[in-house]
């Protein structure tokens, strides 16, 4: 089994996402260290940061991830977008790295009709910007695979694969894998079968030591829609089997698996239940 957890609020202090991650029994968990839908954000107060770090440091949680402003589009074609967007990116590695926590996930970004090969290189230049202009040191960056809907590159595993041929570091970088996401860009894992020909597919392009992070999410739409909805566990067209087959598989027992259901966290508690239930 992975490291089972959700993505929890840190409403009313960067801290109380320990305490909510406790409250849920999470081995891991996920934060926004910003409101996700704002380019500015105060700086972590260090009687705050110094409180995170006590109270995970006594808690059952193994790993932290952090995700990124919905806002940053490191592939945009707009200088000034893409400009906000990289400093932005540079101030979610300085967060995350106060915290010091273990991943930073991020949407790789969107061509907005320029075409997805111009995006994928820009993507690729730009973290390599990023990189050498700040320090990412014990933290790995996640590229996260994508449905595909509008714009979005990142919903061919093909896609991650050429934007991690670009960086000049591929160590300080890796990938996590939405349930909803993959299956919405066509990527069957409903049957065992289904699911061994996925992971084979991404092994072969990218290579599965790469996968540091699971996003466990039902989908609402159909296989290849294309289109972002998640939906709870077992209940959308994924459907309960194959979220077995990944807790069950031994190659990703250290990889952090975290809920971005719907329904905050009495859904949360329920999915949870229903993810340990699978457990063999």
């Amino acid at each position: 089994m992975g490291l089972l957890g959700a993505h929890v609020s840190t409403s009313g202090g960067i801290y109380n996402a320990i305490t909510n991650g406790e409250n849920l029994k999470c081995d891991a968990i996920q934060i926004f260290t910003k409101s996700q839908m704002r380019w500015d954000a105060k700086p972590l107060k260090e009687k705050d940061v110094e409180k995170f770090k006590k109270m995970w440091s006594v808690s059952r949680i193994k790993k932290i991830i952090v995700h990124d402003s919905y806002l940053i589009n490191l592939g945009s074609p707009d200088p000034e977008k893409h400009k906000k967007s990289k400093l932005s990116f540079i101030d979610e590695i300085k967060r995350a790295k106060k915290l010091g926590t273990n991943f930073l996930v991020f949407h790789p970004g969107a061509h907005m009709g320029e075409g997805e090969s111009k995006c994928i290189k820009r993507i690729g230049d730009t973290l390599n910007e990023i990189t050498t202009e700040v320090d990412s040191e014990n933290l790995i960056i996640l590229i996260e695979t994508t449905a595909g809907q509008g714009t979005n590159v990142g919903y061919r595993f093909e896609h991650l694969r050429d934007i991690l041929a670009i960086v000049n570091n591929p160590e300080k970088f890796g990938v996590c894998i939405d349930t909803c996401h993959i299956f919405a860009a066509g990527y069957d894992i409903r049957t065992a079968d289904a699911y061994k020909n996925v992971m084979r597919e991404f092994n072969g392009l990218i290579g599965i030591n790469k996968i540091f992070a699971f996003h466990l999410n039902d989908a609402k739409v159909d296989l290849g829609s294309r289109v972002d909805r998640h939906e709870n566990i077992g209940v959308g067209k994924i459907g309960k089997d194959a979220f077995g087959f990944i807790v069950n598989d031994r190659r990703f027992e250290s990889v952090p698996m975290v809920l971005e259901t719907p329904g905050g966290n009495e859904y949360y508690e329920k999915n949870l239940e229903i993810l340990r239930g699978l457990i063999k």
